[in-house]
């Protein structure tokens, strides 16, 4: 317990370094007084500062940082209830199926319509949430109605892959039929980006997130049980397959609202509960569930200060950020903790 008071209390600080990092640093450099007087509302000599502080930093910190968390905590659930260490927030074909309701918009927008979507600024953005949320929830309440009736995980989790399969199928061939200026805006989209939620979107998506993490740690007990497997968990009273249920639903919502808002985030929900695993040595959900938080915070947090680093043209995408930093990281944490239980 000593030990995880004394990580967590690290982790805490690494974070709060992180986000004040990524406030400081950028493309455009603002002194460290100046970020204080914008941050305690007492203004800066430049409104520029003032407009990137408010409007841009702050906002893909706070974005971040709850993001990183959702979609940490989803992949632990998921490789809790699939029993499975390659399980991850896209396993089901939620992310999928989110991409497919984007594809959908955007693809067949100025097609159909004869104005692309992409030209239509913040209502463009509203729309494409909109429609990744109906897609990733359309998939969830298949899979939910699916795991009703299939008493397997395995079974389960190969119907979510090939629900993955058919959405993409069906992307490619929106993709052939649309313009090219929409794929492009599509393929942008899918490269995920914590930089394009601002203003009330952002304050929107905290708020929802702050809401929904809370609500999935209520779940820690059945976790912990359904890792003693199906049939002890049934004889200590729990019932197996409406917990299951309640599981993906609660990891896939976290899946929507982040691929929502950010678009699909890849990575950083299959590694990071091994990580906390490593880290914490344990798998007491517990403990496990918050420390799986804050390592994805962290983790999201030094990926979008790297995206934005200075010397690159505005942002690169987070897709192409997170497999680089966080495929060695956790290949050497798995190597290490290998080698010390031979």
């Amino acid at each position: 317990m000593r030990r995880f008071f004394w990580l967590t209390l690290l982790s805490c600080v690494v974070i709060i370094i992180l986000a004040v990092v990524n406030l400081l640093i950028g493309t455009v450099r603002i002194p460290v007084a100046d970020v204080c007087s914008i941050l305690t509302g007492m203004g800066s000599q430049s409104e520029i500062w003032t407009n990137i502080i408010l409007s841009s930093r702050l906002p893909q910190v706070l974005t971040a940082f709850v993001a990183g968390a959702g979609l940490s905590v989803s992949g632990l659930q998921m490789q809790t209830v699939f029993r499975n260490p390659l399980a991850g927030p896209s396993v089901l074909g939620i992310s999928n199926g989110s991409a497919l309701g984007v594809a959908f918009v955007v693809l067949l927008s100025g097609k159909l319509g004869g104005v692309a979507l992409s030209r239509l600024g913040y209502l463009g953005d509203v729309a494409i949430s909109v429609a990744a949320i109906i897609g990733a929830l359309a998939v969830l309440m298949l899979i939910v109605w699916i795991s009703q009736r299939v008493k397997g995980n395995v079974t389960l989790l190969i119907i979510g892959v090939m629900l993955g399969y058919m959405a993409n199928a069906i992307i490619g061939v929106l993709k052939f039929l649309a313009p090219e200026e929409d794929v492009k805006a599509f393929v942008v989209w899918g490269l995920g980006s914590f930089s394009r939620v601002s203003g009330d979107q952002m304050v929107l998506f905290v708020v929802l997130m702050c809401i929904l993490l809370p609500l999935s740690f209520l779940l820690v007990k059945p976790m912990n049980l359904m890792l003693l497997g199906d049939r002890y968990a049934a004889n200590l009273g729990i019932n197996v397959r409406r917990t299951r249920m309640y599981i993906i639903v609660c990891s896939g919502v976290l899946v929507a609202i982040v691929t929502a808002y950010c678009g699909p985030i890849m990575f950083i929900g299959l590694a990071v509960p091994h990580l906390a695993r490593a880290l914490f040595r344990t798998s007491d959900h517990r403990l496990l569930m918050p420390a799986t938080a804050l390592c994805g915070a962290a983790l999201a947090l030094v990926c979008n200060f790297i995206a934005r680093m200075p010397g690159f043209e505005g942002a690169l995408p987070v897709n192409s950020v997170t497999a680089l930093v966080g495929a060695p990281v956790i290949a050497s944490v798995l190597f290490r903790r290998r080698q010390s239980a031979e």
